[in-house]
């Protein structure tokens, strides 16, 4: 990716602003992205979403709106303000208890349940912490309490960990994002001895964890049942590390964003070793190098449950993956490879060709921003045939050339669950997007579509447009065409003509690249004819492109009346 390419992907997500990625509109689609630490983040609900979706694997909050939730205000089977009906179906819990907690939740918009109190990004003080806390024993069903993103709590835990013990049953927990200090620590771990049944901790984004994390373990006891803790971006360090030891049944470690594991990984190593149950490890963003990714594929026998593997965003990784390519075998489960912007070497890349096709489980492969993908040969696309279960295929920015595109679409049509496809910034996909119509064909349950950035032509447009008339797109719900400013007003006209066979899309992105403005063609009458007969569709990028002012009272008629999201300038 040159310069140019690097400012453009930057201001692509500056334009993408809170709405969600295609990955997580996929994967979880009733979630709302929030500002903040946007690339790790999309990716974490990407995992997270995937891990839902493919296994009973303990259920994680996000940061979203408090409006994300349906708010006991906006429901009128639910009256807020006396015990009604509700509570004859809520048997065992105190009828004047209940209505408190009703009212509670009612403050920040969010809908009282009996066995989750969701609270993310409300916003919360030291005393909505303590109010919370003496209304626990009147939910003591709840299973899951979600506090993440509200940063004004720290400090606060221990106003609320005495009253925990009035919730045994409790097996998820979330507080991310809440600058948490050495005591919240302390007091949280104490109030572990009370929740034996948790199963789910996430810490993630509370810096000062580093260091303290022994303050929490060290009163988890032998029967303990924690098996997925997140800890994302918390200075991990060695101390840390041997922490993990009290933790004999951990399933799903995420330590993304720590820089330090690089420096560590041999005590990250020797702990981790012991865990034959871990299933999920995600090492984004951790300064591994060549020689760390070399010892840890030495553990990696040890963990013969594997299913899902984060090293990406490791950018002196490059070269590590020659040897350890071929451990990755012992993964019989893997079912997501993530090794994206690892700077893979040449030797790399062959070494993976060998390997990626006895990964027979694997569904998501992540593989973008390494040109080295592009440069080599074809084969490694070549034998993505031999992986019948892959729904996800990620390559964008790996300066693909025509042989190696040509790889790739050859192999896809033999994907048919492919649901999934981002080939965005590949230049060499212009004027050959020809050669994915047989995918398109046979992959009927593609749900997104990424073409950002490929210098796509009106015939490319011309292939999608026939593509939808015949009914090969009606899977798809979200179609990236963004920055391609290559495309003539003929190739949008023909595209728009047809963009009504693609019934079921929800988000479409034909916005221009940064620096460049233009007239809105005659085009711009079938658009606005096909949003009319698109009832899911719910977000369209149109950045920089000029209306008339009556084109843009259209738009804006319709995003009223229709609920559809545009975004234009």
């Amino acid at each position: 990716m040159d310069t140019n390419d690097k400012e453009d992907s930057q201001k692509k997500s500056e334009d993408v602003g809170q709405r969600r990625s295609p990955f997580d509109l996929f994967f979880n689609p009733r979630k709302k992205s929030t500002k903040g630490k946007n690339e790790l983040f999309s990716m974490n609900r990407f995992f997270k979403a995937f891990e839902r979706e493919t296994e009973k694997a303990p259920k994680e909050k996000e940061p979203q709106d408090s409006q994300d939730k349906t708010s006991t205000h906006d429901n009128p089977d639910v009256d807020v303000n006396t015990p009604g009906k509700e509570e004859t179906q809520l048997p065992g819990l105190d009828i004047s208890g209940w209505w408190k907690v009703k009212q509670f939740m009612q403050r920040f918009g969010k809908k009282a349940e009996s066995n989750c109190i969701n609270l993310n990004n409300c916003g919360l003080t030291a005393m909505d912490m303590e109010e919370l806390g003496t209304l626990l024993a009147f939910i003591p069903d709840t299973e899951e309490i979600d506090l993440s993103w509200n940063d004004l709590i720290g400090g606060s835990i221990r106003l609320l960990t005495p009253y925990l013990q009035q919730v045994g049953k409790l097996k998820i927990f979330s507080l991310s994002n809440c600058s948490l200090t050495p005591n919240d620590v302390n007091a949280l771990g104490e109030a572990l001895e009370h929740i034996p049944l948790l199963e789910s901790l996430d810490l993630s984004w509370n810096s000062d964890l580093g260091g303290n994390l022994s303050r929490l373990t060290q009163h988890i006891s032998t029967q303990c049942e924690l098996k997925a803790l997140y800890l994302t971006e918390c200075n991990v360090r060695a101390a840390d590390a041997h922490a993990l030891n009290k933790m004999p049944n951990l399933e799903v470690l995420d330590l993304s964003m720590n820089k330090d594991i690089g420096s560590i990984i041999r005590t990250l190593i020797d702990e981790l070793k012991t865990k034959s149950s871990l299933s999920v490890l995600k090492l984004h963003g951790t300064g591994l190098q060549q020689e760390t990714i070399q010892s840890l594929s030495d553990v990696f026998h040890n963990w013969p449950y594997l299913r899902k593997l984060d090293l990406s965003c490791n950018k002196e990784a490059g070269g590590g993956f020659k040897e350890a390519a071929a451990r990755l075998t012992t993964f019989k489960h893997l079912e997501l490879l993530d090794i994206h912007q690892c700077c893979l070497s040449g030797d790399d890349v062959d070494a993976l060709t060998q390997v990626v096709p006895l990964l027979s489980n694997l569904q998501v492969l992540n593989i973008s921003s390494n040109k080295m993908v592009g440069h080599s040969p074809e084969h490694l696309f070549s034998r993505l045939r031999f992986l019948p279960k892959l729904k996800c295929i990620i390559v964008s920015s790996c300066s693909l050339k025509k042989e190696s595109f040509s790889a790739l679409a050859e192999a896809s049509r033999y994907l048919v669950d492919l649901e999934i496809l981002d080939l965005s910034w590949n230049k060499c996909i212009g004027g050959n997007l020809k050669l994915l119509l047989d995918t398109l064909k046979t992959a009927t349950k593609l749900q997104s579509l990424m073409l950002s950035s490929c210098d796509l032509v009106t015939q490319d447009l011309a292939v999608l447009a026939s593509a939808a008339q015949a009914g090969y797109l009606d899977s798809l719900q979200h179609l990236d065409l963004a920055y391609n400013d290559t495309i003539a007003d003929e190739g949008w006209a023909l595209f728009f003509e047809s963009l009504y066979a693609i019934n079921n899309i929800t988000e479409l992105d034909v916005s221009l690249r940064p620096g460049s403005t233009r007239d809105c063609g005659a085009w711009v009458i079938h658009l606005l004819s096909s949003m009319l007969k698109l009832p899911k569709l719910k977000e369209l990028g149109m950045q920089r492109w000029v209306l008339s002012a009556a084109e843009q009272q259209q738009l804006e008629r319709i995003n009223k009346e229709s609920m559809i999201h545009i975004y234009f300038e």
